[in-house]
């Protein structure tokens, strides 16, 4: 069933592989870029945003956020607002207009410390402003009264924008040398599988009233790795020779303090929603053949 769904974000990872997915399967997806809606207006803007959309929404998705790890830790108060204060404003506003909402969220809202996959019930207690913020968004929709999924994911990565893959390609082109760490352990999470499930989730939310307001985690399947280890499968399946160094955190120091520990338990969701998640492994072949294909139009 084609649904109608507003999508706040447009030219991130994530919203762009929503539009593209949503779009291939027949939905009718409406994009909300900053200058449609930006996260830092006053209460008022954005309320007046939410409603003006089109009436019958079946969903809508908050998929921007101020996702700069080390710079939240520098700007606060932006990444307060744009992760806190303006989901509790569209929250409060979906649950006057009874529009069911999904919300974004991440692994960083843990500590890290854990040593088994995090389940959504278990105790959050974030490391830095990044993660606070987009907790207290988290807290803000639960509180707000709409009916909501929150959903935490990791690592999300495409073949097109900048992040991690696209990253470790364009060094590998320069010949650089590459040392990344090898002592932060998570799933990568390909923005297009990211997408998929999202969907499906707005399907059967917006389908079955008796799923009820909760959080759920969202990541590729298959065994956890680290960075290093992704590194080097990413030159594995692109059939380079590239020399990966490992190196602790230690030697990479950031501005913000990363979890050491990323893995999110999948099971809820997959249960759920009757949407089983790819491997990460398969999530890296299918943004290899994303990345080939744009290589190939240049």
């Amino acid at each position: 069933m084609s649904m109608r769904i507003a999508v706040i974000g447009k030219t991130g990872q994530l919203a762009r592989a929503l539009l593209h997915e949503g779009e291939a399967l027949g939905h009718e997806i409406i994009a909300l870029d900053r200058d449609a809606l930006d996260l830092t207006s006053p209460a008022k803007e954005i309320e007046a945003t939410i409603a003006e959309l089109p009436s019958g929404l079946d969903a809508l998705i908050i998929a921007a956020a101020f996702t700069d790890v080390d710079g939240a830790e520098n700007d606060p108060d932006l990444a307060y607002a744009v992760n806190a204060t303006a989901p509790a404003i569209i929250a409060r506003t979906c649950a006057k207009l009874d529009i069911p909402l999904i919300h974004i969220s991440t692994d960083y809202v843990f500590d890290g410390e854990a040593d088994f996959p995090y389940i959504p019930d278990d105790d959050t207690d974030p490391l830095g402003v990044y993660g606070a913020s987009k907790f207290d968004g988290e807290l803000a929709v639960l509180e707000s009264g709409a009916r909501a999924l929150i959903l935490r994911t990791s690592w999300v990565y495409d073949g097109d924008g900048p992040n991690f893959l696209t990253t470790m390609l364009e060094i590998a082109e320069r010949g650089d040398p590459i040392s990344v760490v090898d002592d932060q352990i998570g799933r990568p999470t390909f923005s297009r599988h990211l997408a998929l499930a999202i969907l499906k989730a707005a399907d059967v939310f917006s389908q079955e009233p008796d799923i009820e307001t909760s959080i759920h985690h969202i990541t590729n399947g298959g065994e956890p790795v680290s960075w290093a280890g992704f590194a080097k499968a990413i030159f594995k399946a692109k059939g380079l020779t590239k020399k990966v160094e490992d190196i602790p955190t230690s030697d990479y120091p950031t501005a913000a303090e990363r979890p050491a520990y990323s893995v999110l338990d999948i099971d809820s969701f997959e249960r759920t929603f009757q949407h089983p998640l790819p491997d990460w492994q398969a999530g890296l072949r299918a943004a290899l053949e994303m990345t080939d294909s744009i290589d190939s139009s240049d």
